[in-house]
């Protein structure tokens, strides 16, 4: 009993030690920092781990190196977003290709015809310089996974999507239609394919999925009637059209007027 009653009591005190310990600890500390101070480090010698490792890796990317760099066609010009209030030409070339390369695929897969195709101009992250086109030119273009889609559209969304671009003052790429405006930049015609736009007829619109998703507020996209999936990032379309032509041509056609 009475060695029971010596365990508890050094409990007790066990507990009480913790306690106070934990109290002290818990207090703020009234320190402050006077003084910091800095040196240069230099840099090692590479280690023989790295060089192990880079030399592991180099076979690999001077393969990959070597498959960007293949020369796939030849550019006459630089293409270039910078140039141009309306349209510019790496616009108006990007939106021709998604719109014939994807419409290949719509036609093929769901029996119907791309009407239009419509871009965003931040999506464009590089120019496409004159000279040699390679996979790494589509790569610096468009970096980015996206794919292409194709939304259902009313003509009532059409004319949206028009005021949209006025609004937005953006040379977005832009295919397949023409938008006339006046002085003031009201519409004065819109023509899809040559044929004057109806608001009750469904066109079909090339477009990334970034887009489709309410990118860069194009919200009118989400009034869709319905979304066809291709499965086709943009920038393989890319480089599918970069191998099937041996010049780069950008049309100079314009996509919107202002008279």
């Amino acid at each position: 009993m009475l060695k029971l009653k010596n365990y508890i009591i050094r409990v007790i005190h066990f507990v009480l030690f913790i306690t106070f310990l934990l109290s002290l600890f818990s207090c703020k500390s009234s320190y402050e920092i006077v003084k910091i101070e800095g040196k240069q480090l230099s840099i090692s010698a590479t280690s023989a781990a790295e060089t192990e490792i880079e030399n592991f890796i180099k076979p690999y990317r001077e393969h990959i190196n070597k498959d960007l760099d293949s020369v796939l066609a030849f550019c006459p010009e630089t293409l270039d977003k910078s140039k141009g209030e309306w349209q510019t030409n790496i616009g108006n070339f990007l939106a021709d290709v998604c719109l014939s390369e994807s419409n290949t695929v719509f036609s093929t897969r769901y029996g119907k015809t791309v009407d239009i195709c419509l871009l965003n101009h931040g999506g464009i992250r590089s120019i496409i310089p004159k000279g040699n086109v390679s996979t790494r030119t589509a790569f610096e273009v468009m970096p980015f996974e996206n794919n292409i889609v194709v939304a259902a559209l009313k003509g009532s969304q059409i004319m949206e999507m028009i005021h949209y671009l006025i609004t937005e003052k953006k040379p977005h790429p832009l295919s397949g239609i023409l938008v006339t405006l006046d002085s003031n930049k009201n519409v004065k015609s819109v023509t899809v394919n040559g044929q004057e736009l109806n608001f009750e007829k469904v066109y079909y619109v090339a477009t990334s999925d970034y887009l489709v998703n309410g990118g860069d507020n194009m919200l009118f996209f989400q009034k869709n009637i319905k979304l066809f999936e291709l499965d086709y990032k943009i920038r393989t379309l890319l480089i599918d059209y970069f191998k099937s032509v041996d010049i780069i041509e950008a049309s100079t056609l314009p996509r919107i007027i202002v008279e």
